[in-house]
């Protein structure tokens, strides 16, 4: 990839910030709110875990993205693998359809503990495991960590997560040079300012320790990311911690930030194996397939 690319796509999420709380709301009305679009099976609050898959799966999605859009791929391959599987919105701002993930990720983690409690009671089931991707793998780690979460989570599966920030190939440390553009994403889009490198919120996430005792962790991360960069900083520490490259599984795989998110099957595959570690298979270029 271009260096020019590496910087285009990053400033185009920023750009993309501004636009999402500038953009007259009227566009919003010729666009379904996600929640209420179909979701192919998922979010069924009648399924019933089964013995071989006894814990629903709560998926999280990033930010900009939204319940259904995120997981048209992920959420089919596990519903077919026969989990119970879940999605909920999150982070929304007013005025601002479609697009969530944007609210104090304090805030929306409250949303996921009390989203969780309703398919835990929906399934009858005591613990769930927890499949997010960007965002959606690193703030149910304040879930875990400060509103209890650990006690009604077995696992956290985290795909191409924020765990210690971004620094945008480098873009943050601009900020400083452009009056008002840290007022701006702090007043309008808090989400994206909780998620740069070095921020009060991941300061205080990762004080201590990045893990809780009862999780186990796993970080599948692609090294062609150009949004949560430099991309080992997706990683974590601590004890119950796989981390994994997606390159070290299949090298000619060229998954970057969304790729492996919304359709890549290697990923997808490692997914299962995270949530079912007793009867892992190996992930391979292959797995495209499977």
């Amino acid at each position: 990839m271009l260096p020019w690319k590496r910087v285009i796509r990053p400033l185009t999420a920023f750009l993309l910030a501004a636009a999402a709380v500038t953009v007259p709301t009227a566009a919003g009305a010729h666009a379904a709110d996600a929640a209420d679009a179909p979701s192919s099976g998922w979010n069924d609050y009648t399924c019933k875990p089964s013995a071989a898959h006894p814990r629903p799966v709560v998926l999280v999605h990033g930010t900009f993205g939204n319940s259904v859009d995120n997981w048209l791929g992920l959420a089919p391959y596990l519903k077919h693998r026969g989990y119970c599987v879940f999605s909920l919105d999150y982070g929304r701002l007013d005025g601002v359809p479609f697009f969530h993930g944007l609210g104090p990720v304090e805030k929306s983690a409250e949303e996921l503990d009390a989203f969780v409690d309703k398919v835990l009671a929906a399934t009858g089931a005591a613990e769930t495991d927890i499949v997010g991707h960007s965002q959606g793998g690193m703030m149910p780690r304040h879930y875990l960590k400060f509103l209890g979460g650990a006690d009604e989570v077995n696992a956290l599966v985290g795909i191409a997560p924020s765990n210690h920030g971004t620094t945008l190939n480098g873009l943050t440390a601009l900020l400083p040079f452009f009056p008002g553009a840290e007022d701006l994403l702090n007043d309008n889009t808090p989400a994206l300012a909780d998620q740069i490198a070095g921020s009060d919120f991941l300061t205080r996430l990762n004080a201590g320790g990045d893990t809780v005792p009862g999780v186990r962790y796993t970080v599948i991360a692609t090294r062609y990311d150009e949004v949560v960069t430099p991309y080992d900083s997706q990683f974590l520490t601590g004890p119950g911690v796989r981390n994994v490259l997606l390159q070290d599984l299949c090298p000619v795989d060229l998954s970057e930030h969304m790729a492996i998110g919304l359709f890549d099957r290697i990923a997808f595959h490692e997914v299962a194996n995270a949530l079912d570690p007793a009867h892992a298979e190996p992930t391979t270029c292959a797995s495209a397939f499977s």
